[in-house]
């Protein structure tokens, strides 16, 4: 028999039977784990709950592993030498971390689209949360332009005999294709895509040491004749903080769990098993291959600064180097799988936001339309309309600058979202405790806090300062207005954003504790039987510990 949750003011109420069948919730069915009960208090959205813990692991590791690893690697260590390339990837990771261990607490408890604007707007204050929503949304449709450009500056590796227009509409076509498929079935293509990435991840670590070693056919030994020459390469403290803005790029996309936790079966079980697998996949990916670059690739070669499109990988000149053209061009292929996989990720982000913001009455109401199949259609045609339709502007090259400054204009927002987030933490534990709740009432909680919340937020703030700094003294470059605004004006428009909200909306600087909505979009989880509850299990160590945790089956 069914079990029924109702209560009065809820606008979603689902039965669930204790052998885990699929219950209706107002129409819409929705899976929820065998003698669970769950219930939505105003967080359905029409978006297909479909994606099982595997597609959200894949889909937010997938995401922060394209350009910025394989190609960003090769100008960071440029700027920076192997130690500031490492130091910066460590940083950076620490804040991706962090940030993923406060999404982790507050998606399962509000698992709503468009997740960041929506809890800014609950947590802190509805001006910051607009800024957020629309800014992020820009950001990402302007990646979609930007990912394009640069599958377009792959392919070019192989041949020039292809018009970029052609390129361009080839992909965009692709990439549409995927995005406007049921959300099963996007995920399944981000699946497979993010596999290809990891294996060939593996791959190319082991390769490295062997060049490190002198086990190629071409050149002797190097281990770590980079590092203890010149670790900064020359740029000392200015050149190592010139890697941060690569560094937080690169791993722009980690926070995409929170977004992607509106379309999940089960966000108590599949939230919790993607964030805590951050930490070991930022280790591996981002700390070992950044060792591996240095440890294979002199940080003054010209190609670094001087070569074109791929030419410039790190990865790709350490294999030509040693006397393997092969490998070159296979990784040349991971980097166009990695490229396209991250244009989907970036799209799928756009795509999403406008009907979040539409839920708290921040965009218009028919993005709040989705199709049978979920698929919000309203954000599909502006965010394709916007980044696919300014990516033709790289076919000029004049308009190419200009296209240019536009995606500078995005690079800052990741900063300011991870800053948000930290935020929209902090207040929200003040808002629970303020209200009477106990911390045995959330169904997953971070152990990092108030530690990496503080910790996240300030290191935040101060990295949007350093890029100020290198806004106004770039590391090899005059001071000039145009390269300024060219790297700064998304705070600056920000911050017109914000006063301007803020004039709309007027009230207090942020909403205190005890006023806090804590219902609105609240999904209730109860257990009949919590000895079954896999999420309070303790692990047991085993010789498989790490690759559990690695894959995100457990956490530590």
């Amino acid at each position: 028999m069914g079990a029924n949750f109702e209560e009065k003011d809820t606008k979603v109420t689902t039965a669930v039977s204790t052998d885990g069948t699929v219950a209706e919730a107002d129409g819409l069915p929705l899976e929820a784990e065998p003698g669970q009960i769950v219930a939505d208090w105003g967080a359905d959205s029409g978006l297909s709950r479909r994606l099982s813990s595997r597609h959200l692991l894949m889909m937010s590791m997938g995401a922060s592993i394209g350009q910025g690893l394989w190609l960003g690697s090769g100008s960071t260590i440029n700027r920076g030498g192997p130690v500031g390339l490492l130091l910066g990837y460590m940083i950076s990771g620490s804040i991706g971390w962090a940030v993923n261990q406060c999404i982790g607490e507050m998606a399962v408890l509000y698992p709503v689209p468009s997740a960041f604007p929506q809890w800014t707007r609950k947590f802190v204050d509805p001006a910051p949360a607009f800024v957020l929503g629309w800014a992020y949304w820009f950001a990402g449709a302007i990646t979609i332009g930007n990912e394009l450009q640069g599958l377009t500056t792959v392919v070019k590796f192989w041949t020039d005999a292809v018009p970029t227009a052609a390129w361009l509409t080839i992909f965009l076509i692709a990439i549409l294709l995927v995005c406007t498929s049921a959300v099963a079935i996007f995920a399944e293509t981000e699946t497979i895509m993010t596999i290809i990435k990891f294996t060939w991840v593996f791959i190319v670590l082991i390769v490295c040491i062997v060049i490190s070693a002198g086990g190629a056919p071409k050149g002797g030994p190097i281990g770590f004749r980079y590092w203890n020459s010149d670790p900064f390469n020359h740029n000392g403290f200015h050149g190592f903080l010139s890697v941060f803005p690569t560094c937080i790029f690169a791993l722009g996309g980690i926070e995409l769990t929170g977004v992607v936790a509106a379309e999940a079966k089960n966000p108590s079980k599949s939230v919790p098993k993607a964030v805590s697998a951050v930490w070991i996949r930022l280790m591996f990916f981002y700390v070992l291959g950044s060792i591996a670059v240095g440890i294979t690739t002199d940080p003054n070669n010209e190609d670094l600064f001087g070569g074109s499109g791929t030419n410039a990988s790190p990865f790709v000149i350490a294999f030509r180097d040693s006397g393997l053209p092969g490998l070159a061009h296979v990784m040349n292929a991971i980097i166009l799988i990695s490229v396209w996989s991250c244009a989907n990720a970036c799209a799928y982000g756009a795509t999403r936001t406008p009907i979040g913001l539409a839920h708290i009455g921040m965009a218009p109401k028919i993005f709040l339309k989705c199709d049978k199949w979920g698929r919000p259609w309203g954000g599909i045609i502006i965010s394709f309309l916007l980044g696919g339709g300014l990516c033709y502007m790289n076919v000029s090259e004049t308009a190419a600058t200009v296209f240019g400054w536009l995606s500078d204009l995005a690079s800052l927002v990741t900063l300011y979202c991870w800053g948000l987030i930290f935020l929209c933490h902090i207040r929200f534990r003040a808002a629970w405790k303020a209200q009477g709740h106990s911390l045995s009432e959330l169904p997953w909680k971070t152990r990092t806090f108030p530690y990496l919340s503080y910790y996240g937020l300030l290191v935040c703030t101060v990295l949007i300062v350093v890029e100020f700094y290198l806004a106004v003294w770039p590391l090899h470059g005059p001071t000039t207005a145009a390269n300024f605004f060219a790297n700064y004006m998304s705070i600056i428009a920000m911050v017109v954003m914000y006063i301007g909200a803020k004039i709309y909306y007027r009230g207090p600087l942020w909403i205190k504790a005890e006023n806090v909505d804590l219902v609105t979009g609240r999904r209730y989880y109860v257990d009949a039987d919590p000895d079954t509850d896999n999420l309070k299990k303790k692990s047991k160590v085993s010789p498989w510990m790490f690759w559990k945790a690695f894959i995100g089956e457990t956490k530590f």
